[in-house]
């Protein structure tokens, strides 16, 4: 491995200090080590050459942070990596530079909105409101079929793992050409690939679902899981001020760019 390499894996987040009980990540290898710290390297080629696209700054309110999350960014790294994360993306776009905590995840495959903290107090705070489901989130979903005929809005409780779980559908938009509805989806819970699950159950499965979609179903590569988080609204648990922060439509699903890349 050169030099340059080993740098690039290190930026990357790949090499970790032990220093008593506190572990964290380095940038650099300026730092004094002490006698009894422990370095870890953890090296995978593969992992370190991931690229995703970039994520998009849609508001700054200093204490915390709403950004769209592309296709393939994770909300948080692993021991291997961090630079394709949205925690660091945001850690080295956001000027004036501030910690940045997460608060609530997005699935990989998913797009959307995602909020992000900028201290510890945020944090909590943000944190508890999402435990406390004390917001309102809405998502687009494409699907195979026609959700039009379905009841209007039609709530889904069936459980998830075992859990409660609900979801209200509402079509928005049905290409009988193509056979496939715009649907906007409100959840009260966040199990774990809730909208997908539910969307499967009533044979309507999310376009792109390549793990509870259609299995028999080919997608072409290019066409990434339909799915989009474009609304939060919340009342700011730092400030009581009401938020509602809205995805611009670019970064939406779009019904015929989702039948062009089927056809491919």
């Amino acid at each position: 491995m050169s030099v340059a390499e080993l740098k690039q894996a290190i930026n990357k987040g790949a090499l970790w200090l032990t220093r008593g009980k506190h572990t964290q990540r380095l940038r650099r290898v300026k730092k004094p080590l002490k006698a009894q710290d422990v370095l870890h390297f953890y090296y995978n080629r593969q992992v370190l050459a991931q690229e995703v696209a970039p994520a998009r700054l849609i508001s700054d309110l200093k204490d915390y942070s709403v950004w769209y999350k592309p296709y393939g960014m994770l909300s948080q790294g692993s021991k291997w990596s961090d630079h394709c994360t949205i925690s660091r993306w945001a850690q080295t776009h956001l000027k004036p530079e501030r910690p940045v905590f997460i608060v609530h995840r997005l699935d990989k495959a998913a797009t959307g909105l995602i909020l992000l903290a900028h201290s510890k107090t945020a944090a909590r705070a943000l944190s508890a409101m999402f435990e406390q489901h004390a917001l309102e989130k809405h998502y687009q979903i494409i699907v195979h079929g026609d959700h039009s005929t379905h009841d209007q809005p039609q709530v889904i409780a069936e459980p998830i793992d075992g859990k409660s779980a609900r979801s209200t559908f509402s079509c928005l938009n049905y290409d009988r050409q193509h056979d496939l509805s715009l649907v906007d989806v409100k959840i009260d819970s966040g199990r774990k690939h809730q909208i997908r699950r539910h969307a499967a159950s009533i044979n309507l499965p999310v376009v792109a679902d390549r793990l509870h979609g259609d299995l028999n179903r080919h997608y072409p590569d290019s066409l990434n899981l339909q799915l989009c988080a474009v609304s939060l609204s919340f009342a700011c648990p730092l400030s009581g001020k009401k938020q509602n922060f809205k995805l611009p439509k670019e970064y939406r699903p779009q019904l015929a760019a989702a039948a062009k890349q089927l056809a491919e």
